[in-house]
């Protein structure tokens, strides 16, 4: 829960923007109420629904008599000093399909992506029409649709017992690839495995010294080459150095590279070709680390590394830092690809393993109990 606590924190914009645009739709046509469960409410659509039970037998006189109204109730000495007070009113609006239309483009707004948005708002409306839901039951119905999607997705990256296990890290510039890897070392580290990094974005030099303040202070090697090297060749000579070592895991930084840029592109293609010298089978993870912020052209990179790389796994930073979070629901709609982890800082345990369930409630703002 400490995780999820960060999570909720940090994600506010994305949280907030959907509270904002829930408060006008629900706003927009709705009317007070007191606040009270809505009754017959029907089976959430799609969500794991819990063990049948028989009904509870019937203990009372079947045929009983009416109760008396409270009017009709002798108050009793203290009854005038402690009546129930009324609750809250809570503002609720039917749910038709203008509301379902402005649902529909909150969610785009909060870069859902149309197919996901459409899919989604008619699973919330699937046997509601026509009932009156307030802001929070729609954040309730919203967060179960989003952790349906999810749940199929969150697995962790899967270890095996080759070694070394060569673990390839790629994505665009700026996507946080370096201190992902810096991050999932430390972990590993900490979890007992042995650990090598290869810092294969040879053309900046801050990358190799982030990866190697990163090692230092993980315990972990990290090898460089000199500025401007062939990646393929140093990510052969880690495979050699990692093998001899017995580690259970090299991690092989890239290059960010513009899915755009055909020459960067086939350089990574190089470094794949020539690992699989050493290891047919390698790498035996593809990581594509993708940055939050960059909305729905995550969608794209998705797709081109994928056709390049033979994408495994996916790992989403920076949720801090951007008010659409929705484009992690987009991904998992559409591509299906394990989400591994998601960070939402700096720190080494700023990055954590994907929980569907927390991040459906910190994506619509519901604290979990």
């Amino acid at each position: 829960m400490a995780f999820f606590k960060k999570l909720k924190d940090r994600m506010f914009r994305s949280s907030s923007q959907l509270d904002a645009g829930l408060d006008a739709i629900v706003s927009d046509g709705g009317d007070e109420a007191p606040d009270q469960p809505v009754a017959d409410a029907p089976a959430e659509p799609h969500v794991r629904p819990a063990p049948e039970t028989p009904p509870a037998p019937v203990l009372a006189d079947p045929d009983p008599e009416p109760p008396a109204s409270a009017s009709e109730k002798p108050a009793g000495i203290l009854g005038g000093l402690f009546k129930p007070r009324d609750a809250a009113p809570v503002v609720r609006r039917t749910l038709d399909d203008d509301m379902i239309e402005q649902l529909e483009e909150l969610l785009i707004a909060a870069d859902m992506g149309v197919d996901t948005a459409l899919r989604v708002t008619a699973n919330m409306a699937e046997g509601r029409l026509g009932r009156k839901l307030s802001v929070t039951e729609i954040k309730q119905l919203l967060a179960d649709e989003v952790t349906r999607i999810m749940e199929p997705v969150a697995r962790p990256m899967p270890l095996y017992q080759h070694r070394p296990q060569v673990v390839l890290v790629v994505g665009v510039n700026g996507s946080g690839k370096t201190t992902t890897i810096g991050k999932l070392a430390s972990q590993f580290k900490a979890a007992g495995k042995t650990v090598v990094i290869a810092a294969g974005d040879t053309f900046r030099a801050a990358a190799v010294e982030q990866l190697q303040i990163w090692g230092d202070r993980a315990g972990v090697p990290v090898l460089t080459a000199p500025e401007g090297s062939d990646p393929a060749s140093l990510a052969f000579d880690a495979m050699t150095k990692a093998q001899a070592d017995g580690a259970d895991l090299l991690m092989i930084d890239t290059a960010g590279r513009l899915q755009n840029r055909a020459d960067l592109m086939e350089e990574l293609s190089k470094i794949v070709r020539v690992i699989r010298k050493k290891d047919p089978d390698a790498p035996h993870n593809t990581l594509l680390v993708l940055d939050a912020t960059t909305g729905q052209n995550a969608l794209q990179q998705v797709k081109v590394f994928q056709e390049l790389a033979d994408v495994s796994g996916l790992v989403m930073t920076k949720l801090d830092g951007t008010a659409k979070g929705g484009v992690l629901v987009a991904l998992a709609d559409k591509f299906g690809l394990p989400i591994h982890a998601i960070g939402v800082g700096e720190q080494i345990d700023d990055l954590a393993p994907f929980d569907p369930e927390d991040f459906a409630a910190a994506l619509v703002g519901l604290d979990r109990v």
